[in-house]
């Protein structure tokens, strides 16, 4: 491999930033599924890939969601062009046979119920992050966030699937440079790790 050119890095991390609004431009549903044929080769835990995404695009399905969320993140649900809900199946075990075929991967799993929740939000957390990287990659901007009602979105959005449950939201469009705060501070190196 080689190193990406200091350009890509910033657009996917150094110069990237949450928005809280978004022009008037449109995101076409071939950008969704662009994002998801790129964060799905994101890593997971035996390829467990819980994460279970629904992209509310239409006017009805942003207002049932803005429903589920606070008073400071309905409106951005309500403006954004699109806003996804990133929800995570504790039965992903179930499909281990098709996407991890090289072991009985799906053993580990049966009968416990708490590692497969564990395991559910360690990974759809994972794809989320990739969720948010291939956007960026592809010349988007994102809002995740987590002001939400989970038992409202839960019953709104994945009542005919119990066993998935919302992890985080993100709005998804170009952002608006005017709607963003200056720039949070990062530390250096030295403030938060350290080598063993």
């Amino acid at each position: 491999m080689t190193v990406l050119p200091d350009t890509a890095l910033d657009q996917l991390f150094r110069t990237a930033r949450t928005y809280n609004g978004y022009t008037d431009a449109p995101v076409a549903e071939s950008e969704l599924h662009a994002i998801w044929d790129l964060m799905k080769w994101g890593p997971t835990s035996a390829n467990q890939l819980p994460a279970r995404l629904i992209w509310c695009t239409s006017d009805a399905a942003k207002a049932k969601l803005a429903d589920c969320c606070s008073a400071q993140n309905a409106p951005k649900v309500l403006k954004a062009p699109v806003t996804v809900i990133i929800g995570m199946d504790r039965d992903f075990h179930e499909y281990l046979p098709e996407l991890f075929p090289h072991a009985n991967a799906k053993a580990w799993f049966d009968g416990n119920p708490e590692l497969r929740a564990e395991s559910a939000m360690r990974n759809a957390s994972l794809q989320g992050a990739y969720f948010i990287l291939a956007a960026r990659a592809l010349g988007l901007d994102t809002g995740p966030m987590s002001g939400l009602d989970a038992a409202k979105v839960n019953a709104a959005f994945f009542a005919d699937t119990p066993s998935v449950t919302v992890n985080f939201i993100s709005t998804l469009g170009h952002g608006d440079p005017a709607t963003i705060y200056g720039r949070s501070p990062r530390p250096d190196f030295g403030k938060f790790n350290s080598v063993a």
